[in-house]
């Protein structure tokens, strides 16, 4: 299952993670958020060995959505050793977001 991640516990959940981290950043009222969602949990149980995956939701934490530059959702960064590596807006296939985890 995703984890949530929220202004108080990304610092621990994710920047000092010593897995990489993919973040989802969405909100409740966003469409392709809500076809997205089911996607990300699959991932999140599929990837668990390698990866830590997560939610953020904008309109409850505002902070970190403007800390990663988030104009549109969903956005999806990747995080590693506390640094962005990746980061990709709108809608993704489970194919595409399987590739960036597997890269």
């Amino acid at each position: 299952m995703a984890h949530m991640f929220t202004t108080e516990n990304f610092d621990e959940e994710v920047t000092k993670s010593s897995q990489p981290v993919m973040v989802d950043f969405y909100a409740e009222w966003c469409g392709p958020c809500k076809m997205l969602g089911p996607i990300i949990e699959e991932l999140a149980t599929e990837h668990a060995d390698k990866w830590k995956i997560g939610k953020v939701n904008i309109d409850e934490n505002h902070e970190l959505a403007a800390k990663f530059g988030v104009q549109s959702i969903p956005t999806i960064v990747f995080i590693k050793d506390g640094e962005v590596v990746d980061k990709v807006v709108g809608f993704q296939s489970k194919e595409a977001l399987t590739a960036k985890l597997n890269g």
